[in-house]
């Protein structure tokens, strides 16, 4: 497990399954805001379910957040599209409606990074949010992240097109 402040990012686990489906892919219109691939359903047992644990890939690094006073299941994070030429990756993170609003997200992002850059050695490292996930923008900026410019209406989301922010950060800006 890498340990931040607030969260730690471990293997996903298979009880682990059961309450992401439910608690983050099982609700659409969140998740449609979430993935840039449209929602389908999928059982929790299915090979490509989302929740599943995926098997180990030179291209992504999927993790089970989990807070460490409660030592809860709080979310999932993601370092995807990693590019070993170019050293360079994307994040991701999801958390449980319940977990949301604590304080988490910048650790789970701080996290992430200290495993890209540390782990990996990463050279740069992006996020692609939704122009109004106002809450995505403030933890990434809170962990050194910099807006760098706006998608416009780059995004499908549940009917409509909708601005995408990119943000990124520099190994060399990071702190650890």
């Amino acid at each position: 497990m890498i340990r931040g402040e607030k969260v730690g990012l471990r293997t996903r686990q298979d009880s682990d399954v059961p309450v992401l489906q439910a608690e983050l892919y099982e609700d659409v219109v969140m998740r449609s805001r979430a993935d840039s691939a449209p929602w389908r359903p999928v059982p929790p047992d299915a090979a490509d379910s989302p929740a599943a644990a995926a098997a180990p890939s030179p291209e992504k690094a999927y993790f089970s957040v989990v807070e460490l006073e409660s030592r809860e299941l709080a979310g999932e994070a993601l370092l995807w599209g990693i590019d070993t030429h170019n050293r360079t990756g994307h994040l991701g993170i999801s958390l449980i409606p319940a977990f949301r609003g604590r304080g988490l997200a910048v650790d789970v992002v701080r996290v992430l990074c200290e495993y890209g850059f540390a782990v990996r050695g990463l050279h740069r490292l992006q996020i692609e949010t939704l122009v109004d996930n106002k809450a995505m923008i403030a933890a990434a900026t809170k962990a050194g992240f910099s807006v760098e410019g706006t998608l416009r209406r780059s995004a499908w989301v549940y009917g409509a097109f909708v601005d995408t922010v990119v943000l990124g950060v520099l190994a060399e800006e990071w702190e650890q």
